[in-house]
């Protein structure tokens, strides 16, 4: 059976509003049309802001250019997140002095410390800096940790500006964990000015740098550059590479949960 453009698009906006994700190839074989069709129809449909394109799929349409409130963002692949930090953790030795951006994932890394001592934690993530100090309260590791000084932004519950990144340009870490509003063709991506200017900051000061990204940052841009994709250490996700970013697959390390 053939289906007008119109018919796909309606039965499309009815899965969407069912399931909240869709995937190019189960929509491709339920109308049974090439998956390139169904592509240019979920870009059609993103220029209408009916949708919102992810990888391999679409997602209830949000405007990328306007960064969700903190609370409300912590909540979006929560699972997908949690798990990306639990790999995160791993990475934090023993010495080490970190530098932790304001992120939902990055928020989540220090739930997941167990005997790690002497750690010392940069952060400007008012959220991050009390579950750090809730894993040295609970002597999941020793250390301290430092709250960087500037002007608060209560909606990203974090602290930006020129103090903060004046504060930065003094200090030096053995890594950073950096968080991003999306990926696109080899750019890395974030929603907020002075959010992406610290994030820029501790990965420039950091000898080695992390960034998370769950599956709905593939692909996905928002308004400020923080770095090119070859300027990252290693990025932890939850989704393989995709197939057509090889040549960052020695970088690319899915985390435990996540799908090969």
């Amino acid at each position: 059976m053939t289906y007008a453009k119109i018919e796909r698009f309606e039965f499309i906006l009815k899965q969407l509003e069912v399931d909240g994700k869709i995937v190019v190839a189960n929509i491709a074989e339920e109308l049974q049309v090439a998956p390139e069709t169904i592509r240019r129809d979920f870009d059609e449909l993103e220029q209408q802001h009916l949708l919102t394109r992810v990888h391999g799929g679409a997602v209830k349409y949000t405007n990328v250019r306007n960064e969700p409130a903190f609370l409300r963002k912590l909540q979006m692949q929560k699972e997908a997140k949690r798990n990306i930090a639990r790999l995160a953790a791993r990475r934090i030795c023993d010495g080490d002095t970190i530098a932790v951006d304001t992120g939902t994932t990055t928020v989540h890394i220090a739930d997941f410390l167990l005997a790690v001592n002497d750690i010392t934690v940069v952060t400007n993530s008012i959220a991050a800096a009390v579950q750090f100090n809730l894993a040295i309260e609970e002597r999941r590791m020793t250390g301290k940790v430092i709250l960087l000084g500037g002007t608060t932004n209560p909606r990203q519950s974090s602290i930006t500006g020129a103090m903060t990144l004046e504060l930065l340009g003094n200090m030096n870490f053995d890594k950073a964990f950096i968080s991003c509003g999306g990926i696109s063709e080899g750019i890395v991506y974030d929603y907020d000015l002075d959010e992406s200017l610290i994030s820029k900051k501790m990965r420039d000061r950091s000898k080695v740098n992390f960034l998370l990204a769950d599956a709905s940052k593939i692909n996905g841009t928002s308004f400020y550059q923080i770095c090119h994709i070859e300027e990252c250490s290693e990025i932890l996700c939850d989704i393989a590479c995709p197939l057509e970013w090889q040549v960052y697959e020695e970088k690319w390390t899915v985390c435990n949960g996540g799908k090969g």
